[in-house]
């Protein structure tokens, strides 16, 4: 059994240092209320002060536990756990020791300014559990001993009896035993867009959460209604409390950057110390130099080698990265997401919020005569009524005009237009019937004035409907109901046509009832009832008879109309998308074919999941874009096997329950308007704007991020094995000196990379960006051609520089000018070779490859500027041994530090021309 598994079971079965209880909050669905107070030792007068404490002891406090984070100093730390840091904090302690204080200390200065970038950018310590103890209620109206009183949520046990009525938050899980039209709001928690109508009656055992209609849960909302509950589970024992242990419990992954670069340093590092153990053993026992001398050679070789300047680039590249994300409302929590984005195979998104505006919106009404359908989304009042495609009006419909005018005045809700934005105050459902008669060009303020309302019945989940009775001016009087179509259409003798009224033709209406579903539309039905203008009280009996069937209106939470886009674009990226809701099957099957995923007749109920095995579920998860109706830990187990799959899984949600499978994602997306805060406290990126499209500039940023780091990894190393060579051909050729200090490869390494390789970091991204599929990271950071092309690079630049330091010699110039010249060649290499980077197999040799990137010409002027000081600035000279040179020898160092230029592009037009007949050849 997994650990997460185990600690689950244990925790929501056992209670530790006591016996066996039985499991909160998971099967009390299924026992009747008596049974529930039976149970618990409680009844409606509640339980007495002795029982509180009793059950206070037995349970603990409502709340759920504190999680401790990594303090700051132990973050620091945390940034030296790097292989190639290790060789070079060994070889600045071995340096110090043999009293090479200059060069130890530029070692160690190194390493801590690439520390302290690290800790700098990792953003904050993980808050989700802090998030979630956030939700928890306040305050609880409880019923103790006969008496009705106030007390802290905190106070709560199991058997405690609760009162629950509008506005209130759940403060723990709660069987309900009485309920008057009582309906919460479960998105947070389930997923479900539409506030929930509760009962009293037991559910099966397997239901999931949205379907245990006889609990409120802790965290939730009450939007409507009253009711009395007794508390069955508190603290972690909750629903609340199982997302809590799940997050907790939830191993974030290493991201393939991560995995790719510590491959590379521990390949990287293991040839280092060969190369220096090589160089040192040759040195004593070939041309017998001195032990010393040798070591500081190695030390040389070492310190060369070691892109120390890589970690910093990298830094800084993802750095970049963020910053271009958050002009494009994508806000990058963790550092590494960057990269991890442009990785991405799988989208797994939450249905609402996500995918849709979490608004509802009337899609069709269905009169006796037409269906017509309405156009636009969310509560915007921009859209148009159509019949077969064409715009109608009002006027040339009267039945549809009749069926938009019941819809706004038997109606509680409101609207307020607020910086542009409509805003609903009351029930979704009722607003976007409000915003249907503003498409429609009616006005509620008018219709009011016009059909003043005498009398109301108010919505009851007993009764499922609301009626309200209204007298015109003109002396009219009339009943409008609203309500479930199965309720209404059973209270309806007839319905209404242009001829007048006509008998009901009940197949008719329940086979567009049907219709309706099956698109994903929940269904409201609308019916009308004359009455004389003296009639001045609405009863229950006055709807007995005379009700005339007016028509259906379907609503839905419509997808965003840009998530349509950024899904297509998903797939030519080929990146799967993947629909994960607490919502109902046939809701998200709707949304999943107006979103155009690739596969719209499957879905899998979190029922369905739990009656597979590991085996089965994997089978499957690959081919099944659409899962509804489950639970948090549904979620969980669908990310981690397609993870196990070898999938890089980014997750989008906003509610709590996506909190655990956000944080197990590679790339945790959370919505940053609509979001909860547990949500986005565990994701490792926020959308500020809760635009799904979004994420898809994001994942092109990513992309581009990591082209741009391979870009620059490709322009460091053979800047570092150059140095390594030009060291080992010293060694290996017998001369006494060595072309190159550590505190010179040093300065080398670090005023190439902040000037030069930072300029790779703002690289535009290439044509084909979004055209291809994801990398493969399982593959090596360096493939078999970069490191060909490392090498050869590396090889120009050994011989060049060293070619350099040896004519210099040979002139009698003295090791000062000697290595002046070489340290100057080097740097004009990397000028040269800084261009042939910026396209890895097409060429540089245009316009745009010369002037594309407009950071690379200040950045070589400033390198130009540092090394002019480096050779003729006095305390520059005496800090790094170098001596000024003349006219002629500069004329020289570029003349030789050009041929890279051509050489490498010549290497390109090689490799593009073998490839392009390989794949000719493949073609016939």
């Amino acid at each position: 059994m997994p650990f997460s598994l185990l600690h689950y079971v244990k925790n929501r079965w056992f209670k530790t240092g006591t016996s066996a209880i039985k499991p909160l909050s998971t099967h009390w669905h299924n026992t009747s209320s008596e049974q529930t107070l039976n149970d618990l030792s409680s009844s409606l007068q509640g339980l007495s002060n002795e029982a509180v404490l009793n059950h206070r002891q037995q349970y603990g406090p409502n709340r759920l536990p504190e999680n401790k984070s990594r303090s700051a100093f132990v973050r620091f730390l945390s940034q030296f756990n790097n292989v190639l840091i290790y060789v070079l904090l060994a070889a600045g302690v071995i340096t110090a020791f043999i009293e090479h204080w200059v060069d130890a200390s530029v070692i160690f200065g190194v390493v801590i300014i690439n520390a302290t970038i690290g800790f700098v950018q990792e953003g904050k310590a993980e808050g989700a559990l802090r998030a979630i103890r956030q939700m928890l209620s306040h305050h609880a109206m409880v019923i103790r001993a006969g008496r009705q009183s106030s007390i802290s949520a905190e106070q709560l046990v199991p058997g405690d009896i609760v009162l629950l009525q509008t506005g209130d938050k759940v403060p723990a899980d709660i069987r309900l035993l009485r309920v008057k039209g009582l309906q919460t709001q479960e998105a947070s928690l389930t997923g479900e867009s539409m506030a929930v109508e509760k009962t009293t009656t037991p559910v099966p055992v397997n239901s999931v959460i949205g379907d245990r209609l006889c609990m409120a849960f802790s965290g939730t909302l009450v939007t409507h209604g009253q009711a009395t509950g007794v508390v069955v589970a508190t603290g972690q024992q909750t629903e609340l409390g199982n997302i809590s242990a799940l997050v907790g419990s939830t191993d974030t992954v290493t991201t393939p950057l991560l995995r790719q670069v510590a491959q590379f340093g521990h390949w990287l590092t293991l040839f280092i110390l060969i190369l220096a153990a090589i160089n040192f053993v040759f040195g004593v026992y070939i041309h017998q130099y001195s032990i010393t001398d040798m070591f500081l050679a190695s030390v040389s070789l070492a310190v060369a080698a070691i892109p120390e300047g890589l970690p910093a680039i990298m830094t800084i590249t993802l750095a970049i990265g963020v910053q271009k994300m958050a002009k494009r409302n994508a806000i990058i929590r963790k550092l590494p997401a960057v990269e991890t984005l442009g990785a991405v195979s799988v989208i797994c998104s939450d249905k609402t919020g996500t995918l849709t505006r979490n608004e509802m919106t009337v899609g069709s009404i269905i009169t006796p005569l037409h269906s017509f359908e309405i156009s636009g989304s969310g509560y915007e009042s921009h859209g148009v009524i159509s019949l077969n495609g064409q715009t109608t009006q009002l006027e040339n419909h009267p039945l549809l005009a009749e069926n938009l005018r019941a819809a706004m005045l038997c109606n509680d809700s409101s609207l307020e237009l607020n910086d542009a934005q409509w805003l609903v105050h009351g029930d979704p459902m009722e607003g976007a019937l409000l915003v249907a008669g503003l498409k429609g060009g009616l006005d509620t303020d008018s219709l009011l004035k016009q059909y003043p309302r005498t009398d109301l019945i108010p919505f009851e989940s007993e009764h499922r409907y609301m009626a309200t009775l209204h007298h015109s001016h003109q002396g009219e009087a009339l009943i409008y109901v609203k309500g479930a179509p199965e309720r209404i259409l059973a209270m309806c003798q007839q319905q209404r046509t242009l001829q007048g009224q006509q008998p009901i033709d009940s197949a008719y209406w329940l086979a567009q009832i049907e219709a309706m579903a099956s698109r994903g539309q929940r269904v409201l039905a609308m019916a009308v009832k004359p009455v004389n203008s003296e009639h001045r009280d609405l009863n229950f009996n006055d709807l007995d008879k005379g009700l005339v069937m007016l028509g259906l209106f379907g609503l839905i939470d419509p997808p965003r109309e840009e998530a349509i886009t950024a899904v297509q674009t998903c797939m030519l990226a080929g990146i799967r998308v993947k629909m994960i809701t607490g919502d109902h099957g046939a809701t998200a099957l709707a949304i999943a074919r107006q979103l155009k995923l690739i596969n719209t007749t499957d879905v899998l109920h979190g029922s369905d999941l739990e009656q597979l095995s590991e085996q089965q579920l994997s089978q499957r998860v690959n081919d099944v874009d659409v899962y509804a109706r489950v639970n948090p830990e549904h979620k969980l187990r669908l990310v981690r096997l397609l993870q196990d799959q070898g999938h890089v899984v980014a997750m989008t949600g906003d509610g709590v329950n996506d909190a655990p499978a956000l944080k197990r994602a590679d790339i945790g997306t959370a919505m940053g308007k609509n979001g909860t805060e547990a949500a986005k406290e565990a994701a490792e990126m926020v959308l500020a704007d809760d635009n799904f499209a979004s994420i898809i500039h994001a994942v092109e940023e990513g992309r581009t991020a990591y082209d741009n780091l391979k870009k620059a990894i490709l322009f460091i190393l053979p800047t570092n094995g150059g140095e390594a060579f030009i060291v080992l051909a010293a060694v290996l050729f017998g001369f006494q000196d060595l072309p190159l200090t550590p505190v010179q490869i040093l300065w080398v390494n670090m005023v190439t990379a902040v000037t030069l390789a930072l300029t790779l970091s703002f690289e535009p991204a290439e044509k084909n960006v979004m055209y291809r599929p994801p990398r493969d990271t399982q593959q090596p950071l360096l493939s078999g051609h970069l490191i060909w092309r490392v090498a050869f690079v590396s090889l120009i630049l050994m011989a060049g520089t060293f070619g350099l330091f040896a004519w210099q010699l040979s002139l009698n110039t003295g090791i000062e000018q000697a290595r002046t010249v070489a340290v100057n060649a080097l740097v004009m290499f990397e000028i040269f070779y800084l261009f042939n980077t910026r396209y890895i197999s097409t060429s540089v040799l245009n316009w745009r490859g010369l002037v594309g990137n407009r950071y690379i010409w200040p950045a070589i002027t400033i390198l130009l500027v540092l090394q002019l000081s480096f050779t003729y600035w006095v305390p520059m000279q005496q800090l790094f041994g170098t001596t000024a040179i003349d006219l002629w020898t500069w004329g020289c160092i570029v003349l030789v530090a050009s041929s890279v230029l051509v050489l490498v592009e010549l290497e390109k037009l090689i490799i593009r021309r073998i490839e392009h007949k390989k794949a000719y050849i493949k073609s016939l």
